[in-house]
């Protein structure tokens, strides 16, 4: 069997690019198209044709480590909502979402765990998700 090439990790991504961020991820590397394709070829062919599709973590493991790492970045918004609809799509919870986002504040302290929880109730009210249930959460005094 000959070696691997560029367009077979790039269809390998693409699968994999849907089965967990369906339309929204398409339509990230379809805005790519006109300033940096290559960046679009790159984040499918590599990040989800090398990375994603690893045998080493479940889907939804890597969301719960995505969401983390965008949330300690900051800043990263605008892909915190891709994966969290994500994180959706390979069956987590909201309840669970909500719980690692809270997590992440002793972690990347208080205003990134906000910003990202913000992000998480968009998306939530977007897909008819809202109220989020808090499992053991304590009332307020």
């Amino acid at each position: 069997m000959g070696a691997e090439t560029r367009q077979d990790r790039f269809e390998r991504g693409s699968r994999v690019l849907g089965a967990v961020d369906g339309e929204a991820g398409e339509k990230v590397i379809g805005s790519l198209a006109d300033i940096s394709p290559e960046l679009g070829h790159q984040v499918v062919a590599w990040g989800f044709g090398e990375i994603y599709s690893r045998p080493g973590l479940a889907p939804r493991d890597r969301q719960l480590v995505t969401l983390g790492m965008l949330t300690a970045l900051g800043g990263c918004e605008p892909q915190l909502e891709v994966h969290v609809n994500a994180a959706l799509n390979v069956g987590l919870k909201p309840t669970e979402i909500v719980e690692a986002l809270l997590h992440s504040a002793v972690y990347c302290g208080f205003p990134k765990a906000l910003n990202a929880t913000f992000v998480a109730k968009k998306v939530f009210g977007e897909r008819g998700l809202l109220p989020v249930e808090a499992e053991g959460a304590a009332s307020p005094a």
